[in-house]
């Protein structure tokens, strides 16, 4: 412990007996960092917010939902701070006076996109941060460029999405038109080597329709007749199971009935006498019984001819009779489509290099037909949701947070720098006197000598002083702590300097 104190106390000695330097060294250091502190210009920060909105129930209808306009939200944030956009903001800005080159301009650019910053900070909202350090200009003015620059980029922000969709919009319509007029252009083309081939080749054409292309209709005919006549003959099957389950005549009770009606009315008669609870010992029961035996026999000699007829039968009958009709004509007219298939076939057969061209004429113009079809839909449905992105202006803005005017800066932190400049210069005074006295070889304390020398130290001469020098001493130190007084209050009026100049800029 007494070797930590001695040591301390030595340092203590060696600095104060340096102090001059020290002192000196401190000026120095503080005046060099002051004028450096003083160089860095102030650095002016303005932000502005915007609201975005996304909701159109239009838009939804024409196929724009939220999602498209998000990803074109996030595609205009992204270019946004592109090399074009940010030259518009040096051109509308004091930022491009002094710009007269290119390589200027391409400088210029660069240095902004790091000043300039568009972040997202919930879904619909958008931050625009600017900042503005041009040494050339006052703090007045770096405040007021900074807020012109995020002025100028709300606009362009804007422009972005409604201008500049159209523009967008506009371009593709016009590339759609090229394309409609190119395959307009085909598409007639086609249609005159069609009225060649026709008028070269009749025999190929029927209706104005070519070869292949009626062959192929006709085949897609005989499919649909032969499942037509698959159902009527289904349809035949089903009268004629029912006309199998069905009686051709009905047996009636009475007279006009025969034997077979005689016989009926019998067993009824016998039925209602049971109703009536006669047994079967009653004698009209028994008589009654060998009457319908009598009457069976009878019945049975009658054959199937008696009886009334069946008028569901009848009907059956015509059902059946017009089912057969419709099968042959379906046949008939099968028969008929086939030969003509038949035919189509063998003159391919007899000039296939005729129906191969009628093929591909016929091929070639289905084929511009639909794309040209698909092109014009697609035409209209674009100039549709074009209409509702300009005239409904599906994508709303609004400023939140118009762009503050910067009243201090947000950098450098100018006081905590002059302080900080104090206390360095202070410590490289007093680490400029220790290393001094580290360099030479003297001993400030008795323990210290002995120490190192490694002998015993008999005593010590003490300094002692005359009244000439002790004044010279004392005026020396007034002379020291009014060198680092003034060295504070340098300070001070530094730090009351700069919250004097941001009072007058607020």
């Amino acid at each position: 412990m007494n070797s930590l104190y001695d040591e301390i106390l030595s340092i203590l000695h060696s600095v104060w007996n340096r102090r001059w330097l020290a002192l000196s060294v401190a000026w120095a250091v503080c005046l060099l960092g002051w004028l450096v502190v003083a160089m860095i210009p102030n650095t002016y920060e303005s932000r502005a917010r915007i609201f975005v909105q996304l909701d159109d129930a239009l838009a939804e209808q024409v196929g724009i939902n939220s999602a498209d306009r998000k990803r074109d939200i996030e595609r205009i944030r992204q270019t946004l701070t592109s090399a074009v956009n940010l030259e518009k903001v040096v051109r509308s800005t004091r930022i491009g006076e002094d710009v007269s080159s290119p390589r200027q301009m391409e400088g210029v650019v660069l240095g902004l996109a790091k000043d300039i910053k568009v972040v997202s900070t919930q879904d619909n909202l958008f931050e625009i941060t600017a900042v503005s350090k041009n040494g050339s200009l006052s703090d007045a003015e770096n405040a007021k460029l900074a807020q012109d620059i995020v002025q100028k980029m709300i606009d362009i922000f804007r422009e972005e999405n409604l201008s500049g969709g159209r523009g967008e919009m506009t371009e593709t319509l016009e590339f759609v038109n090229q394309q409609l007029q190119q395959r307009e252009r085909e598409l007639e083309q086609a249609e005159q080597r069609r009225l060649a081939f026709e008028a070269k080749n009749p025999d190929m054409i029927q209706g104005g329709q070519a070869s292949m292309q009626r062959l192929e209709t006709a085949r897609n005919d005989v499919r649909g007749l032969d499942a037509d006549i698959a159902a009527a003959q289904a349809a035949l099957a089903a009268i004629n199971g029912q006309l199998a389950g069905t009686p051709p005549t009905i047996a009636t009770a009475g007279p006009g009935g025969g034997a077979k009606g005689a016989l009926a009315q019998a067993n009824s008669d016998l039925a209602s006498m049971r109703a009536r609870g006669l047994t079967d010992g009653h004698p009209d029961v028994i008589a009654l019984r060998n009457q319908i035996s009598a009457l069976r026999a009878a019945a049975n000699a009658e054959g199937p001819g008696g009886g009334t007829p069946n008028p569901a039968y009848t009907s059956l009958q015509s059902i059946k009779a017009e089912r057969e009709a419709n099968v042959q004509a379906l046949m008939s007219r099968r028969a008929s489509m086939q030969s003509d298939i038949s035919g189509m076939t063998a003159r391919q057969i007899n000039d296939p290099e005729v129906a191969a061209e009628a093929q591909r004429i016929g091929r070639d113009y289905d084929v511009l037909r639909q794309q040209y079809d698909k092109l014009l839909q697609d035409r209209e449905e674009l100039k549709l949701r074009g209409e509702v992105k300009t005239e409904r202006e599906a994508v709303k803005f609004q400023v939140v947070d118009p762009p503050t005017t910067p009243r201090t800066p947000i950098a450098p932190n100018r006081p905590i720098l002059l302080i900080g400049v104090l206390i360095v210069g202070i410590g490289g005074g007093i680490g400029a006197a220790f290393a001094l006295g580290q360099l030479r070889s003297t001993f400030s304390t008795q323990a210290k000598l002995e120490r190192l020398s490694g002998l015993p130290v008999l005593g010590a001469i003490s300094h002692t002083l005359t009244d000439a020098a002790r004044d010279l001493r004392r005026r020396r130190l007034k002379l020291f702590i009014g060198g680092s007084s003034a060295l504070a209050c340098l300070c001070v009026l530094l730090l009351a300097a700069e919250f004097v100049q941001r009072g007058m800029l607020a």
